[in-house]
Parts: C-alpha cells; structure tokens; sequence
C-alpha cells in the first residue's frame, strides 16, 4: 500500500497568549523601523513562551497525523486572530534599509500598465475589486483581510539583519520536532520569496528588477540558514500568481510570463547550490475570501514554475476558483526529481471537506503523477484565515482522507 504524505502552506492559528505577546512584538517593530530606540526586556519571556508554543504546535500536528510539519510560522508575527499578511510582513524586521512609508499601500495612486510595460498599480486597483467594488467596501461581506501595519520602503541598500530570529526559528522547530518523535530533518521552515518581498516602495534602487535582485542576495541568507541546518525551506511565492490581479488593465499572457521571469531567474539566483530536495514553493492566488475572477490560469505559468530550483511545488487545487486545475497534470510532464503538494483542502470555506472527497482529490493527482509525488496539502495558510477549531477539523479531514487515498493503491 502506497503512503500518501500529508503537509499544509504554513500558517496555523495561533494560540490566544502568543497573539498578546506578537501586539508587543510588532509594537517593538514598528518602532525599530522608525528609527526609535527600544527595550528588549520583555524579550527573554517571549522567547521562551514562542519555544513552548512551538514544541505544542509540533506535538499536535503528530497527533493530526501531519507527515511534514512546521512551526506554523509562529516565528512570524502575527497578533491578530484574523490576519492575511505575517507570511510577508514578517520580513520587514529581519531587513536593513527600511523606513516606514508614509503612504497607505492601499491609498497610493493606480499606475496603468501598457502592451511592453507591465507594472504592479496599487491594491485598492486590484481588477477583482474594480468588478466587486460593493462587494469589498462592505465590511460584512466577507472579504476584508485585517488591519495592516504600516508598510516600509526603502531608503538606503537592503540587507538581511534577521540571523537571531531564523536561528530561533531552526532551534524552536528542531526542539518541536524531536519532542514530538519527527526525525530531524522532516520539517520546514517559510521564508518569503524576492519577487513577493519587492512589492514594498522602492525609493533607492534604480529600477524595481535591480531592487527584486538586491532582495534575492538578502533572502537568501534566510533559505541558506534554514537548509544548512539540515531542514526544508518552503519559499512562500503569490507573487508568481497574484500579482495577475493587481496589474490594470489585464496583461497579454506573453507579456506576464515576461513580468514573472524576471522574479523567478531572482528566485534560482537565491537557490543557487542548494539541493531542490530542500526546497519546496508556494504559489497561491492571494488566499483572501473574494470572487477571484480575474485570477490567472494556472496553466499559463505552470511550465515557468516547475523551473524553479525546488523539488516541491505547492498550489492552490481546493478552492472552486481552481480545483478544475488538476487536469493540467493530464498534459504537463513532471519533471524528474519534483514532487506536487496540491491544496487538498480549502481555506476559503469554513465548511470542512469530508474524507472522502479529499480521497478522491488525492486520487485524481496520484493516478497522474503517481502517489509518491503527492503530498497532499491545504490550499494556503489556516492560521489568521479560519477559526482554530475549523482549522483543526480541516487537517483532520486532509489526514484522514489520505489514509483512504493510500488504502485505494
């Protein structure tokens, strides 16, 4: 009987002590970034309180019957019970060269892009908002991503300053995994992509490729800590996909590949020299709870993905928007030595997928790829997205409904 593995993007909720203590956190942050001194005293107790969250998350994902585990990004700051962006906003503290911008990410003026010229407009610009606008403006409607912080920019060179906190991260998560009986080298460990972390103001480098690559030097050293330590970095890429979304008015395919190529030769750049069999990347359409209409094929950039320096590709397949998607699988060639991690189960809905129907989304990936190369996943980060509970039925279901799927080969 073949084992069907069994994983998920990344963020899982977190507990209601760590989400006081990151407000503390980001509170330090912010302050940090403009350029105030700030106590660490409270810094030991926080440590230890994210080392014991850490080894509990570890342990209950066991329990779940998770095969590969994280630290559910707890090393990224999250402190709020609904919040879409630690998976990105993290980065603001372990990079040099940031001031707080300010100008409103969702404020700043829409730029249009041109046939030859495609460039990134604002968020509040986003195509699926201009087709929704009643639907985003009402604060009951469902689709609402949290409070943001105050977003940085660039002044000066960037450079990565965040080697104590990705140590914490490697420490937190190898103390979790031994304690919950993993070996030492099953989990991993996100870290952002360049492309996704260059969508920040810019207002020092020359031109927005030059400051995508300067991000791929700085990233870089995030991917090299966490692999040498001998675990798996997961590179958390939307970029790839989302940014389809927030380009106005819709690009030509052939000049979006363009736009995409330029962040994934910034990707392998960052990769280079490390094994692909230690790195696995997450590409999703943004995850929030909206109409998603102006989402991209994936089949228009699936080629480009699977050139990435990473054994693992991880891709929204759950959600309704994209679960016809598997069919790609019918007509693309996995390349050797790669591996898929489709989202088996969704984020986007607070009802839980029953077992199975799981199974039989495992199954059509498995009789395609073959069931060593699936590992069945969740669509995007539960943590700050569903409620914990449903967070938990819904791993529940993805585990139990891979042990049916393994039964059926």
């Amino acid at each position: 009987m073949a084992t069907i593995r069994t994983s998920h993007a990344g963020s899982l909720p977190r507990t209601p002590e760590l989400i006081t203590a990151n407000k503390v956190k980001q509170t330090q942050n912010t302050a940090r970034l403009a350029g105030e001194e700030v106590s660490d005293e409270q810094t030991q107790e926080f440590d230890e309180l994210l080392a014991a969250s850490v080894t509990d998350l570890v342990k209950r994902q066991k329990d779940l019957g998770i095969s590969i585990p994280n630290d559910g990004e707890y090393g990224h700051s999250m402190a709020a019970d609904f919040d879409y962006g630690a998976w990105w906003h993290y980065s603001f503290a372990r990079t040099g060269g940031l001031e707080l911008d300010d100008v409103d990410k969702w404020d700043a003026p829409a730029v249009r892009s041109e046939p030859g010229n495609t460039v990134l407009t604002s968020f509040g610009d986003r195509r699926d908002r201009n087709l929704f606008p009643g639907v985003y403006g009402d604060a009951n409607a469902g689709t609402d991503t949290g409070d943001q912080p105050q977003f940085p920019k660039a002044t000066s060179a960037i450079s990565y300053v965040g080697q104590a906190q990705v140590a914490s991260d490697i420490a937190n998560l190898k103390s979790g995994l031994a304690a919950a009986g993993y070996g030492e080298r099953d989990g991993y460990i996100n870290a952002l992509s360049p492309g996704s972390a260059s969508r920040i103001a810019n207002e020092y480098y020359t031109s927005d490729e030059e400051f995508i690559w300067a991000w791929a030097d700085v990233l870089r050293e995030e991917y090299l800590a966490i692999t040498k330590a001998g675990l798996t970095v997961q590179i958390d890429d939307p970029s790839l996909a989302e940014n389809f979304d927030q380009i106005n008015p819709e690009p030509s395919f052939a000049d979006y590949r363009s736009f995409i190529q330029v962040r994934i030769d910034a990707l392998n750049h960052a990769l280079r020299g490390i094994d692909p069999a230690q790195v696995r990347v997450h590409t999703c359409w943004g995850s929030w709870h909206g109409p998603h209409v102006t989402d991209l094929p994936f089949k228009e950039i699936v080629d480009q993905v699977l050139t990435l320096n990473a054994a693992g590709i991880t891709f929204e397949a759950a959600n309704v928007r994209h679960e016809h998607e598997w069919r790609i699988w019918e007509d693309t060639k996995l390349p050797a030595g790669k591996y898929i991690i489709p989202g088996i189960v969704s984020h986007s809905t607070n009802v839980v997928e029953h077992p199975e129907l799981v199974a039989d989304r495992i199954e059509r990936f498995a009789k395609l790829v073959g069931p060593d190369n699936v590992v069945a996943s969740t669509d995007c980060g539960l943590g700050g997205r569903v409620h914990p509970e449903i967070a938990v039925a819904k791993l529940q279901s993805l585990t139990a409904g891979a042990q049916i799927a393994s039964k059926r080969f």
